[in-house]
């Protein structure tokens, strides 16, 4: 009961941050400040009332219209907040067991350690990094600096944390140096493999196909993930991108003017957002049935 409590509580958390990260998407990319003015219209530019901020139930209430002139709100707006909600559920049922089971004493030998709730602090960060990141993939093209670098040093410093609760009982430096070089060394491989696709693709077409900022994405997926995870993650990015790109060269519409679709830029970060999503949440059990299936 309490991990249900405890999930169903990290939802509506997820709701009133994803809310907050709306405010971030719109804000960023034109350069505004995210603190004031308070939220608004930004066709009438009429503050919003208490009631028309409430995650998710407002745009129902308003059916995703501004109360005043009418304009449209979007469909991003209750995306992001029940993406960021859902992520965050799912992270805390997946990640809370052994915390719960410590809680309540079901085991003899069991006791609350402090680290425990790191896990699932840690992922609700990242899911809340990617959401944003894909978004603004999708809608700009654009994957600021100053949210892959810092996800790449938070990712690095959460997985030393995670190595040292493993290591407390044995030698606390030496299993947070085994972490930070390991994983600092899955961030500098992940980003060499984006870099040399890069290479690559200049060297065959003589124009840029990959972006640095997504370079460093896959570098802050490695941070966090591992470099297995980052690897499976960009695996289900390209399959993704690559079925868009197909079912938009099946539209008619795309088919007429097939020559600037040929060159016009699909949002890869977003896909491979998806995809270190999916390598959060699943990465084990799918990794495990491709070793499996491989004969490894």
């Amino acid at each position: 009961m309490i991990r249900i409590l405890g999930t169903i509580f990290a939802g509506l958390l997820g709701l009133a941050f994803g809310s907050f990260l709306n405010v971030c998407l719109s804000r960023w990319p034109a350069g505004e400040s995210i603190v004031r003015p308070r939220s608004h219209c930004r066709q009438c530019n009429r503050t919003l009332t208490w009631w028309e901020n409430v995650p998710l139930l407002s745009w129902l209430a308003l059916r995703g219209r501004c109360r005043t002139c009418r304009a449209w709100i979007g469909w991003r707006y209750p995306l992001v907040e029940f993406s960021v909600a859902v992520l965050w559920s799912l992270q805390v049922w997946r990640l809370t067991d052994r915390i719960f089971t410590d809680l309540l004493g079901t085991a003899p030998e069991a006791h609350f350690n402090f680290f425990y709730p790191i896990a699932p602090l840690g992922m609700m960060i990242f899911s809340w990094l990617l959401v944003a990141l894909a978004v603004l993939d999708a809608e700009h093209l654009w994957l600021p600096d100053f949210l892959t670098l810092t996800g790449i040093v938070l990712g690095i410093l959460y997985s030393v944390v995670l190595e040292v609760q493993v290591g407390l009982e044995l030698d606390f430096l030496h299993a947070a140096w085994r972490a930070f070089g390991a994983r600092s060394l899955s961030v500098i491989l992940a980003y060499s493999l984006v870099l040399l696709i890069r290479w690559v693709y200049w060297l065959i077409r003589r124009r840029e196909g990959i972006g640095l900022g997504d370079a460093k994405l896959m570098a802050m997926l490695a941070a966090w993930l591992g470099l297995p995870g980052a690897l499976l993650a960009f695996g289900l990015g390209v399959v993704l991108g690559a079925l868009v790109a197909i079912i938009l060269l099946i539209v008619p519409s795309a088919r007429r003017d097939s020559e600037s679709l040929a060159l016009s830029k699909l949002p890869l970060g977003t896909f491979l957002c998806i995809g270190g999503i999916v390598s959060s949440l699943w990465r084990w059990p799918i990794l495990e049935a491709y070793y499996r299936w491989a004969g490894f």
